[in-house]
This record gives structure tokens, sequence and C-alpha cells, in this order.
């Protein structure tokens, strides 16, 4: 999950290294550091804590000179946040350094054979090992010794390296972890994501499993992990620049809330023509999908949350059997893939290492594989067999909120592409649903337009120990999202149930005061629900409920009550999950908490 960055060019390499780690600070944050080469030799600072200590330490990059460097925001996975621990590591001359984004699975057993030949390790970082081993095999050739230790570490890795005899070259090395180059005006760059470059350059190569580039100021040349040169052709990134900035909002999370109207319509517009749907890129025809069987929804986070959303649709609508698994578990319980089974693999930004072997192991088995996912060119919409983009453009806060709503409504797209292909909605259903799904945007404006009440009543639980979520069927799927978008910036114990399982035994943790907030959009579920709330009023809770428009019968139950504008009953979370973002946040804001960079968390999780 951390970021890397990388320059060789005409300009100094430090206030690159710096701009650019500032647009990867999402994926990691508790450590950074720079290695920049003077001409003579290679200068390191790395500092614990975000980047803006390191760029008070080297007063934006001045302190160290040189045309030459690589650096790295960190998200801990081996050893704590420290000094010592940061990124970039060396070997001991400091003649090879390094800044790696993975996990290097095997890395005790190469740390121990370095150790046997006089190796000497200062942190308890798995990415030291690559300084060393790069070290142990390294002959003049950098290339070489590249390949040679990619033959033996295990895990994934994307590298930035340096090496101080070739002090006009730039090495990177991609195998799982997110990797691309570019060329800028005098110069090559290499970064983990694509905010990093847009300010350099739009035209970028994404780099393949197991491939490496040798790079310099003007020229970039690439290899397999067998030293065969490749030939890659660039991709054109149309993202605004300007939409990688806050923009004036005092939190990327705010202003992400705020470009959902936008991003949803951008998501559905161009698959809605002539009254109808028409999904290009699916690769399906109306055959191949009267011929499916099932589908299977791979995902993690919030991207699963829509998952199940998605089995609630895709079954009502299309009368499909689906399943919805964690990716982290998907290919860990020898799933039942039988023939007719589509696979749908979400992921915002498309790395997610988890989902990523979900779809690995799908088309092993020989399935078809559709990607849902947002950054255009990433692994999973490579690896695929076909891929549907969310024109979300870019998220910066590690929570997610407009990527999020951009799923559901690929969702909702495709599900009812599919009900009507299989005769399970007429046309003037599919009119009327389309006709709906229009009016989303603005009715997601009207609900962000109503934050202040919102925020207010969100002040009165700052304080707050444990607060629960419950809905039923759809209401279920946006209790999972509203609970996380709590728990992941607020850092309150928050639990999503389903409304009926109180019962069973979480209702024992409801005590005087605790706030419940109940999902009640499906009318076919008011009264089931409504009963819910009365139980939990009974022991104490203080009931807030996010209902339709004229669901008058829900104040006499709850004691707070958000309205949304009625719409069609399989797009209620695109509309509930809106008060339930803005709560998250001005919980998380009122708490003082880090709201787009919350502790512990990276945006892209790119290690299993």
């Amino acid at each position: 999950m951390c970021g890397i960055v990388g320059y060789i060019g005409t300009e100094q390499a430090a206030p690159i290294l710096l701009s650019g780690l500032s647009k990867l600070e999402y994926r990691g944050y508790d450590s950074a550091g720079i290695a920049v080469y003077d001409g003579t030799k290679v200068n390191v600072a790395k500092t614990k804590g975000r980047l803006k200590v390191l760029t008070e330490q080297t007063h934006d990059g001045q302190k160290l000179p040189g045309k030459l460097g690589i650096g790295h925001t960190r998200w801990a996975t081996h050893g704590s946040p420290s000094d010592m621990n940061a990124h970039p590591h060396a070997n001991s001359d400091e003649s090879i350094v390094v800044v790696h984004n993975g996990i290097i699975e095997n890395y005790i057993k190469l740390k121990r054979k370095l150790e046997k030949k006089g190796y000497t390790f200062v942190s308890e970082t798995d990415t030291e090992v690559i300084a060393h081993l790069l070290d142990y095999y390294y002959r003049g050739n950098p290339l070489e010794a590249v390949t040679k230790i990619m033959h033996r570490m295990e895990g994934s890795y994307a590298l930035g390296i340096l090496f101080k005899d070739h002090p006009n070259e730039l090495y990177a090395v991609r195998k799982d972890s997110p990797l691309i180059v570019g060329h800028t005006k005098g110069g090559s760059i290499i970064a983990s994501d694509v905010p990093a470059v847009l300010k350099y350059t739009r035209d970028v190569y994404f780099i393949e499993n197991e491939e490496i580039v040798r790079m310099t100021e003007s020229e970039m040349e690439f290899f397999t992990v067998d030293e065969e040169p490749l030939q890659k052709e660039p991709v054109h990134i149309d993202w605004d620049e300007n939409a990688a900035e806050k923009g004036g909002y005092e939190h990327f999370m705010l202003k992400e809330m705020y470009e959902q109207p936008k991003a949803i319509t951008d998501t559905f517009s161009p698959r809605l023509k002539n009254g109808d749907i028409v999904i290009d890129e699916l690769g399906m025809s109306d055959g191949d999908i009267r011929e499916i069987r099932k589908i299977m929804i791979v995902a993690c986070g919030s991207a699963y949350h829509t998952g199940v959303t998605g089995k609630y649709v895709f079954e009502g609508l299309a009368r499909i059997p689906v399943e919805v698994d964690l990716a982290s578990e998907f290919r860990y319980r020898d799933p039942i893939l039988d023939e007719g089974t589509l696979v749908v693999v979400i992921s915002q930004s498309g790395e997610t290492a988890d989902s990523l072997a979900a779809l690995r192991e799908a088309k092993a088995r020989g399935r078809r594989v559709l990607g849902i996912v947002n950054v255009v060119g990433s692994s999973i919409a490579r690896e695929a067999d076909n891929v549907m983009y969310t024109w979300a453009g870019p998220e910066i806060a590690v929570a997610t909120t407009k990527a999020y709503s951009c799923q559901l409504i690929a969702l909702y797209l495709l599900a009812m592409k599919f009900a009507k292909v299989r005769g399970m909605i007429s046309e003037s259903e599919l009119e009327e649903m389309i006709t709906e799904l229009k009016k989303i945007p603005a009715q997601v404006e009207m609900l962000l337009n109503n934050k202040d009440r919102i925020q207010k009543f969100a002040n009165r639980y700052l304080a707050a120990k444990n607060i629960f979520f419950i809905g039923r069927g759809i209401d279920y799927a946006i209790s999972l999202e509203g609970s996380l978008k709590l728990k992941e910036i607020s850092y309150i114990h928050s639990e999503a149930y389903a409304a009926g399982e109180l019962k069973h035994g979480t209702i024992s943790l409801i005590e005087d005061g605790t706030l419940v907030t109940a999902l009640v959009t499906q009318e076919e579920l008011y009264k089931k629900t409504i009963s819910n709330i009365v139980e939990v009023k009974t022991r104490g809770a203080f009931v807030m409920a996010v209902t339709n428009t004229g669901n008058t019968d829900v104040e006499k139950a709850a004691d707070y009550v958000v309205y949304i504008p009625k719409t069609n009953k399989y797009f209620a979370n695109s509309l509930a999950i809106i008060p339930l973002q803005l709560f998250g946040y001005y919980v998380s804001v009122g708490r003082g908490c880090d709201v787009d960079k919350p502790r512990n968390l990276a945006k892209s999780v790119t290690v299993e």
C-alpha cells in the first residue's frame, strides 16, 4: 500500500519526488523518505511521520541537490513506523538504494542466507533484504542483478532502484504491485499511481508483472525477467489534474462527496442510448447473457458492500442466483465455479491484491471475469476478460464515497441489462427505471445540500462509544457501508446488523442512549423494520431513521428521521448512503480525526 516515485532528467529531482509523494500519501503516511544522487554520492533523508515532516526537514528538497532520485511514503507492514524502518533502504555503502511497495514473503529465509554471508541489517523491514540481495548479485550489470533477485524473491513488489555506478540510469520493477512510468519534459518518472504524474505527463506505460524498466532522461527500455526486450505502448490519461486537488474544500472526502452527482452521471450517461442500456465493453451477446446460470461478485471493503447490494438487485430484477464473496476468502474456500458462472470483480483502484488474486483464480478455472474498476489500465482492468469502468475520476480520500456510488450505478445498469435480455422486465418497466436512474444525480445533490442538519445531529455523538446500524434487504447492505464509513474515519466502534438478527444476541449490547441508525427504504419491509426500531427503543436506544419521503409512520417509532426522495426500490442505496457519509464525516471532523488519512489505513490495498 506504500507509494513510490522516481525521477531522472534535467530538473532537480527532490522537489519532483516530494510533489509526487504528496499525491500518493493516501497510500501510506506513517513515514517518508527520498534518496538523491548529487554526482558524487547518494544522499538519503527519511523520517517517521507525515510527508510534511520530510518536506520541512529537506527545505522542500533544496537540501538534496541532484537530478536522479527515488522517494517513498510508507504504510508499515514489516517493522513499526520509525526513522530506521522508513524507506529508502540501501546496501552497506549506500551504492545501491531501493524503495519498495509490497511484501517479500520469503524475506526471513533470504535474510538468514545473507547474514551467513556477512551482511548486517539495521532495520526491521523486508525491503532491506532487497538492497543487500542486489549487492550480493551485482557484478557491474544492474539488469542482471535485478533479474537474479526477481527469480529469488517471493511475494509482491514494485521497486525503484538507484545504482551509484550507473548515475545516468533509473530502474523500476514490478510484480503484483502497481507501477507506471512516463516521459516528462526533460526526463522520465516512475510512480505507484496516476495522480503522482499528472503534473508532468499524461502518457504513461503500465508495467506488467515481472517486467523491468531501465530509463534515462530521454529513453526507456523494457525487459522481461529473462532480460528479453519488450515493446510497450503508452496509455493517455484524461484525468483533470485539478481533480486531484482539494479545490477549496476542507478535506478530499467532502470534495469527493460533492463530486458524486457528476461521477454518477458520467458513469451511466455513455451507457444509455435511445431508451436502452448499451454496455459495449461487456463483450457479451444476448445469447451469452441468457446462458449465465450464476453470478459471483468478489470484492473487498466498500466494494464488497456494493456487491451485497448487487445481489439483491440482480436476483430481484434478473432472477439470477448471486453469491457475494470477500476476495480475501474466495480462493481459500475452494469455490464452486460451474460452467455458466460469471465472476464480477469490483475494485476502485483495480490493484487490490486479494481481488486480483481472486480474478486469477477464476480465470485459471476457466470462468469469464468482468472487472468493474475506476482506474484505466490497472491490473484488474488488463487481466479481466472484459472491464466496465466507473468514471469517478481520481479519488484521494482513503474512505471511498464517489467510487462506491459509481460502482452501485454500474451494478444497476448490468442488472437492468440482464433483466431485459432475459425477459424479466418489460420495455415499459425498463423505461421507468431509466427515468428514475437519471434523477439520482439531482437527488444526491439535494441531499448533500442538507448537510447542515446532519452536522448538527452528528455533533451530539462525538463522544459515542458504540453505534449500530440496522436494516433489512438492501437496507442491510446500506447499513454495512454506513457503519464502515463511520468506524474507519472516526474510530468509533460501529457494527451493522440485519435487523431481524437483533434478537439473536446483538440486542444485549443496547443500553440507555446507544445510537441505532435504522435504514427503512424498502416499502415491503417497513413494518418489520419499525418493529425492530421499537425493540431497541424499549432497551433505551436513541434511533435515527433514514427513510423515504412520505413514510411518516417511522416518526412514531424513531427519535430523529432523515428523509430521502422516493426512487425505485433497487436504487435506494444511492440516496440513503449520502446522509450516512455526511454523518461519518462530521463525527470525524468533530472528533479532530484526520478525515482523509485515518490511522492504520491506506486507500489501495496492494498487499495480501
